[in-house]
């Protein structure tokens, strides 16, 4: 058994926050900039110019990309081996989160009583985790805070399965069609088949931790995501929806087996400042 002490967690959850909202992964910026090259839009071309420009100014003087700085979702990898010692883990990784939304000026979004009061928590918290247990002794952290606009055009369907492949193309491309620009474009398309209801939501949102430019190594599902993304960039919404090719810089998809009756298809999506970031303890 391995211990790790919860302060530990703590100071980790609050700089991968901060790095989070302040530096935009290398994989977006560089696939930023292939769509800046193949785009055919002057004004998308300008967008993204615009966007790579915001990006840099983020990173050198360490100010939120976006000023949605996210809800606060953390996955957890948590190796059987592990105790946390100090504290309970959501603890820790709650007190992150607070150090990361203060200390780092982040907009704070969270509110209680969404259907009422409405008022709002001050620190950001609770925060949205998310577990899995693994084997080994290392705890593995991922930040992502994910923002309201893209948030919001989240969607599921429970598809009848002779609806088959072309059935589930139809509504991820549909439901990109349908959000326009209200996730600021380009974005990235997490989709998840298969599980449960709760499950392809799930599978939907980790397909966005997923490197743009890496293809499912499952050569069928691979496939379908160059064929979504093709459709996705032929629907001319372009970057912050002034039009243009490139709508989505990637599709990722993930899938699960389905019981026999059902086939569960969900869409998440990330803006173009498409943040996560993490570390292993």
């Amino acid at each position: 058994m391995r211990d790790i002490d919860a302060k530990e967690v703590s100071k980790t959850v609050s700089r991968l926050f901060q790095e989070a909202n302040f530096f935009l992964p290398e994989d977006v910026i560089a696939s930023l900039k292939r769509a800046r090259e193949s785009e055919e839009s002057p004004v998308a071309r300008e967008v993204i110019d615009g966007i790579l420009e915001n990006a840099g100014i983020a990173a050198q003087e360490k100010v939120p990309l976006c000023q949605d700085c996210g809800a606060a979702v953390v996955f957890l990898e948590l190796g059987q081996e592990v105790h946390i010692t100090g504290a309970d883990l959501y603890t820790a990784v709650n007190e992150g989160v607070r150090q990361a939304y203060s200390e780092g000026y982040l907009r704070k979004s969270m509110v209680k009583r969404p259907y009422s009061e409405r008022v709002n928590t001050k620190d950001n918290t609770p925060a949205i985790i998310h577990t899995d247990i693994v084997p080994g002794d290392k705890l593995r952290i991922i930040a992502m805070p994910k923002g309201g606009g893209a948030e919001n055009m989240t969607r599921l369907a429970m598809l009848p399965p002779a609806r088959g492949r072309q059935g589930i193309i139809d509504f991820v491309v549909s439901a990109v069609d349908e959000a326009g620009s209200n996730p600021c474009p380009p974005v990235v398309v997490g989709v998840g088949i298969g599980g449960t209801a709760e499950k392809t939501l799930m599978l939907a949102k980790k397909a966005l931790l997923r490197k743009i430019g890496e293809p499912s190594p499952d050569a069928e599902v691979a496939e379908l995501e160059r064929e979504i993304l093709r459709r996705v960039n032929n629907l001319g919404i372009g970057a912050m929806g002034y039009g243009g090719r490139v709508t989505a810089l990637a599709v990722n998809v993930e899938v699960l087996p389905a019981h026999i009756a059902s086939m569960p298809v969900a869409v998440n999506l990330n803006c173009h400042s498409s943040r996560h970031k993490e570390a292993i303890l």
